[in-house]
């Protein structure tokens, strides 16, 4: 089979996969979060519950209780959730191997920013999701760890710092997925390494008779509530390589920065509406204005217009130099096994008929990825040129 089709489906299989775990985690952990702040005091006053929640859904009626440290013995089945988060990561992982360090001259390495070679990009990459996990736990576990402010503010200026170097390191796309890798790393870290250990110390205490430690729950309730938090983050990071006005932009890191605010505020939103508090709208408002300030930041870079409208032979053989070795019903850029988005290229009436659609990348420099075949400003120019003046084939 050829290695480029191979690559393609094991590509859709992943990130399939990626997409129905994801799904999964996420759902599971909005609804426990907000299960939990919608507890209300025991109507029954027993001093073994903290809280329980009355619901209809499906059409039927529940009744969910916790426990203020466990029950007096534990059920015949008990449910846990940790595969969701797991193979969320592993799929996520595999994928980032697959498309960013497999192919990192291609997705991860932009000359322009920092000239790597392959196994030096791979290798900071590496290090980075490490010791993201590494400063994460140790604030976590410093004594600013229950302070929710100053764990917020760590955060913010935590995630500005790599923002800023990865972008100064990485092509602007790889920047973007290198810091959505980072999030998942230590979202999945917090499960596998903080929340199941302590989980499963409570219920070996249940199980035999004694005392729950309550540092076991605290720990985990914290990085529950972490991970909660990052989560609309991580999901605009992995969708943004389709949106490259943000990750070619002079100030990406910037803008990164802000719309993870913009989706910290809009969770927090929903943290205090299931609480019941009546300034829950705040929240939703203040993560509208930082997507509208990351909006008008500054324009895109953006390649302009130049001279008067150019022949159609001349747009033509640019094209066939720099796009159709990826836009023809079989690329021969080795990297893809079939034209990027279905995009062909290869004879004039595409070229003229789809000349709307693909300005945008010509405009924004998204493509070739990384410049890879070369194009240069001027070439830039003259395609746009052609647009403007209404894409005729003369």
């Amino acid at each position: 089979m050829d290695q480029a089709y191979l690559l393609e489906w094991t590509n859709l299989l992943l990130r399939w996969l990626h997409l129905v775990a994801a799904m999964a985690w996420i759902g599971a952990s909005f609804y426990f979060m907000g299960l939990d702040q919608s507890l209300r005091p025991a109507k029954d006053g027993n001093p073994l519950i903290r809280g329980e929640q009355w619901a209809v859904h499906g059409g039927g009626f529940y009744h969910k209780q916790k426990f203020v440290a466990g029950p007096e013995r534990l059920p015949e089945k008990l449910h846990w959730s940790k595969w969701e988060a797991y193979w969320t990561w592993i799929s996520g992982f595999a994928l980032f191997v697959l498309m960013y360090w497999g192919q990192a001259s291609t997705y991860l390495i932009d000359p322009d920013v920092a000239d790597l070679a392959p196994w030096e990009a791979i290798a900071i990459s590496a290090a980075m999701l490490v010791a993201g996990w590494v400063v994460y736990d140790l604030a976590s576990r410093s004594p600013l760890g229950d302070n929710g402010a100053a764990m917020a503010i760590i955060g913010v200026v935590g995630l500005a710092v790599t923002a800023y170097a990865a972008t100064r390191i990485f092509s602007g796309r790889g920047a973007y997925l290198q810091v959505g890798a980072m999030l998942g790393t230590i979202m999945a870290a917090n499960v596998l390494m903080v929340i199941m250990p302590g989980q499963r110390k409570m219920v070996a205490a249940v199980a035999n008779g004694t005392a729950i430690d309550p540092r076991w729950g605290g720990a985990g309730k914290q990085r529950s509530v972490h991970n909660n938090y990052t989560t609309l983050p991580v999901i605009f990071l992995m969708i943004s390589p389709h949106y490259p006005m943000f990750w070619q932009h002079p100030k990406a890191w910037l803008l990164l920065v802000a719309m993870a605010l913009a989706g910290a505020l809009v969770r927090q939103f929903f943290n205090l509406r299931h609480q019941g508090v009546q300034v829950y709208d705040f929240w939703l408002a203040g993560g509208v204005v930082v997507v509208l300030v990351a909006a008008f930041i500054a324009p895109p870079r953006a390649a302009v217009p130049t001279g008067d409208a150019p022949a159609f032979a001349e747009i033509r053989q640019i094209v066939e130099q720099r796009c159709v070795e990826c836009h023809q019903p079989r690329p021969t850029n080795t990297a893809f096994a079939a034209p990027p988005k279905g995009f062909l290229l290869h004879t004039p009436s595409r070229i003229q008929r789809q000349a709307q659609a693909w300005v945008g990348q010509v405009r924004s420099e998204a493509m070739p990825p990384n410049n890879t075949t070369g194009i240069t400003p001027a070439e830039r120019g003259r395609l746009l040129a052609w647009v403007a003046a209404g894409a005729r084939a003369d």
